[in-house]
């Protein structure tokens, strides 16, 4: 049975993408927002430089613990931005576009650029797409059914209770960011890059690292040191896994074998949006319009509110649903799928 909006054959989705975008360039809405993003990266860069101001003037009071929190969340808007420039938001220029996502992923975020553009390319690629995105690969997590069957042991009970343990995992993922970005590194199998490309991306993690430690260390004990990190690690992790988790988990999956979906259907089928107001835009670093997003992940992010009216429009026009939901009504349906994947265990 084909998914809801996907009964249309090859022929007819080869064309449905082109309308849609000849309206989005006539509206300038794929134009560049240099000077928005030139004011939000100085003021998360100011934002950070007086965090490490605080630390150096109260870091050996307990009460310095409480800067873990604003520095988690600037750690995050430090990952959108690497974020938008991987896709060329920020600017035209290739080589500025990298030199400001090598600036917020690996030197503030100690997470590797190169790794994370060849798994987030390939998941925008083919969302879903059980063979083809990385993002729904089995890992500690599984996202399908048939990926559940057979698990014992720890592995198995991980999955059987996945659902109630997501948020929880989530607080490791600022620290797993950095472990995926250093064996990318030291791999064989990592992204192809050249001895330069390689040493500059090296360069920059350790540096990270070099500089966080040295922070935390100079200024506060080595207990307390090891606290704040983990509150501002846990924290982080959690900010990043509650902008990315409820985008397409629970959404269609593409069929291997069935009829192929072109641009507009393979992203707007698999993507689910996050109705809020301009808050909700800033917390979720716009990933909220995330059907947006994968039609035009080039389009810079303040105008991608700007970009929902026209592409639903679009989509009720050709009958193809386009999901949109409340905040926490998209954390009950991702949950709500991990815990219907988890299904064959616990009935086993």
């Amino acid at each position: 049975m084909a998914p809801p909006g996907a009964q249309k054959g090859k022929r007819g989705s080869g064309s449905e993408f082109a309308p849609l975008l000849r309206t989005i360039k006539e509206q300038a809405l794929l134009e560049r927002r240099t000077g928005w993003y030139t004011l939000g990266i100085t003021v998360n860069l100011l934002g950070l430089t007086a965090v490490a101001a605080g630390l150096v003037l109260f870091g050996h009071s307990w009460w310095s613990l409480l800067l873990a929190v604003p520095l988690a969340v600037l750690s995050a808007r430090a990952a959108f931005f690497g974020h938008d420039a991987g896709h060329a938001q920020i600017s035209a220029d290739r080589g500025r576009n990298r030199l400001i996502q090598l600036v917020h992923a690996n030197l503030l975020l100690g997470m590797s650029q190169e790794w994370w553009n060849d798994k987030h390319n390939r998941h925008h690629a083919n969302p879903n797409h059980e063979e083809k995105d990385p993002d729904v690969a089995p890992d500690v997590l599984v996202f399908a059914k048939h990926q559940a069957v057979g698990h014992t042991g720890l592995r198995g009970w991980l999955i059987r209770h996945q659902a109630w343990l997501f948020f929880p995992l989530t607080t490791l993922e600022g620290l797993a960011l950095k472990v995926y970005g250093f064996q990318a590194l030291f791999s064989k199998d990592g992204p192809r890059q050249t001895p330069r490309e390689r040493a500059i991306e090296g360069g920059l993690l350790f540096a990270h690292v070099a500089g966080y430690l040295a922070l935390l260390l100079a200024t506060m004990p080595l207990g307390q040191a090891i606290v704040f990190g983990l509150i501002h690690q846990m924290l982080l992790g959690l900010h990043l896994g509650m902008a990315f988790a409820p985008n397409h988990k629970g959404m269609e999956v593409p069929d291997p074998d069935g009829e192929p979906w072109g641009h507009l259907r393979r992203q707007v089928l698999t993507s689910r949006n996050i109705r809020g107001s301009v808050l909700t835009d800033w917390f979720l670093g716009g990933l909220n319009y995330q059907v947006e997003h994968h039609l035009f992940p080039s389009m810079a992010r303040p105008h991608l509110r700007l970009a929902q009216p026209v592409v639903r429009a679009h989509c009720r026009a050709l009958g193809i649903r386009y999901t949109e939901t409340g905040f926490i009504d998209s954390y009950r349906q991702a949950l709500g799928h991990l815990y219907e994947v988890g299904a064959p265990l616990r009935m086993a």
